[in-house]
């Protein structure tokens, strides 16, 4: 597996993106607008795309958060690829991008009907936190950090 270091413009990006939304507005149903004004990619600068191959994977993405946080976001991988360990592999490069941005910590949302991604947070030694900004009062949300 190969990770790629790259930005919101990039294709495999954009394509992986496109898949994730898709997903994501049939698990969210009728909460899926509420979660996508805060998914837009307007405001990330860091991506990354894992690729067996030429093909692309998975992805995920920083946002910043505040002067020493980075929040996750964008996180996925492809369903066929899904329980490989593709998602730590990213996760894990996010981690090290942002520590390396001089972050000392990472935040991230999740939903409760997404149980699969609240596993990999806990595997990844992220804590759950309350909710925050925007998700503070959000029954479906459930929040994480992780100090670097």
């Amino acid at each position: 597996m190969i990770i790629k270091r790259t930005n919101p413009d990039d294709i495999d990006f954009q394509e992986l993106v496109k898949e994730l939304d898709k997903e994501l507005k049939i698990r969210d149903g009728n909460e899926h607008m509420f979660y996508a004004q805060f998914n837009m990619t307007d405001k990330i600068r860091h991506v990354v795309v894992a690729y067996e191959g030429d093909t692309p994977v998975g992805c995920g993405a920083l946002k910043e958060y505040s002067i020493d946080t980075m929040e996750v976001k964008r996180m996925f991988v492809r369903i066929d690829k899904r329980g490989n360990g593709i998602a730590s592999v990213i996760l894990h490069d996010l981690e090290i991008w942002s520590k390396e941005l001089g972050n000392k910590r990472c935040v991230l949302e999740t939903g409760k009907k997404q149980p699969e991604a609240i596993r990999l947070y806990e595997k990844n030694k992220y804590a759950r936190i309350p909710n925050y900004g925007q998700y503070k009062d959000v029954g479906n949300s459930v929040c994480f950090e992780k100090e670097l």
